[in-house]
């Protein structure tokens, strides 16, 4: 049976939002499941990688540089950071995108770090100005680093990883933290009321898996990593906006959705009616999961869902 699910962020993004009497419905009569929480214990329900590991620099590096560079080596994320000094610590408060970063700082800053990376016997790029790249030889041990939704808001030293191979990595970021430190760069941001550049943010490091194999045809999606899959699991892949169609065998991939309003009313209300004639699944991110089917409108004794959060 054609199956439609969407990937939703966690419930607690819910509160306060009242769902509407066919949804409550609906999600009352639905088959519920609680599963694992977290991205990748998400992802895992709908992508199996052979073999089973969740490489995000690898994954993402198949988008900004194709599928035959990103096989050849080991990849770890370097990605541009802003941390801010604070009375109790040091606070992880934007990496990447979120630091409104274009090929000017990329241009600017880059040819300062490459020499320091590249005397520890790795190479560094930015084939997007919001993604920095690592190239690694495959055999490499990595260490486990936080992802940056793990540590954003928090202070970074309750994050640094430990183990014997994570020294070589904080002498590194030490020193990166250095040269961006004194770079001219952030002088020109600041002007520009732009947070500055002063950290890289490791992280996601590993090489690709063989294969994927996902459980939907069709992935609609505007995040990389998912693209990424997609890629190597040679399915078809568009980006969010292409969606049109509630009756189609697809995983939409809604977790970076920031209206929680929007998602009820535009999204999963009319997927819910959609299960009429096939399966929908709505997975969050926290863990619920429901399953709606057309035979679920004989269970007239359940009462509708009052609210996602409890």
């Amino acid at each position: 049976m054609p199956r439609l699910t969407l990937l939703l962020p966690a419930t607690t993004r819910f509160a306060g939002v009242a769902l509407p009497q066919a949804l409550a419905a609906a999600l009352g009569r639905a088959d519920r499941a609680m599963h694992e929480a977290g991205e990748d214990a998400q992802l895992a329900r709908h992508f199996r990688l052979l073999p089973n590991r969740w490489a995000h620099a690898a994954l993402t590096r198949v988008v900004d540089g194709g599928q035959e560079d990103a096989r050849l080596s080991g990849w770890l994320r370097a990605d541009p950071a802003y941390i801010r000094p604070d009375i109790n610590g040091a606070r992880l408060l934007a990496t990447g995108d979120g630091l409104g970063i274009d090929a000017a700082d990329v241009e600017a800053v880059l040819p300062a770090l490459r020499p320091l990376f590249g005397d520890a016997g790795v190479t560094l790029d930015a084939p997007h100005p919001g993604r920095w790249y690592l190239r690694l030889p495959r055999e490499s041990k990595l260490p486990a680093f936080a992802t940056p939704s793990q540590a954003l808001g928090e202070d970074v030293f309750e994050h640094i990883p430990g183990g014997a191979e994570a020294r070589r990595w904080r002498v590194l970021a030490s020193e990166a933290q250095v040269v961006l430190h004194n770079h001219p760069r952030n002088a020109e941001r600041a002007a520009a009321g732009k947070p500055p550049i002063n950290s890289l943010w490791f992280w996601g490091g590993g090489v690709l898996p063989d294969h994927v194999v996902g459980t939907s045809l069709t992935l609609y999606s505007d995040d990389p990593l998912l693209h990424g899959l997609a890629g190597i699991g040679k399915l078809e892949h568009m980006p969010l906006d292409a969606f049109t169609d509630f009756n189609s065998d697809a995983l939409v991939d809604l977790r970076l959705q920031r209206d929680p309003r929007a998602l009820v009313d535009a999204w999963m209300l009319p997927a819910a009616a959609g299960a009429k004639s096939h399966e929908v699944m709505f997975d969050f991110a926290d863990g619920p999961g429901f399953v709606l089917q057309a035979a679920q409108r004989w269970r007239f004794w359940r009462s509708p869902l009052g609210a996602l959060v409890a």
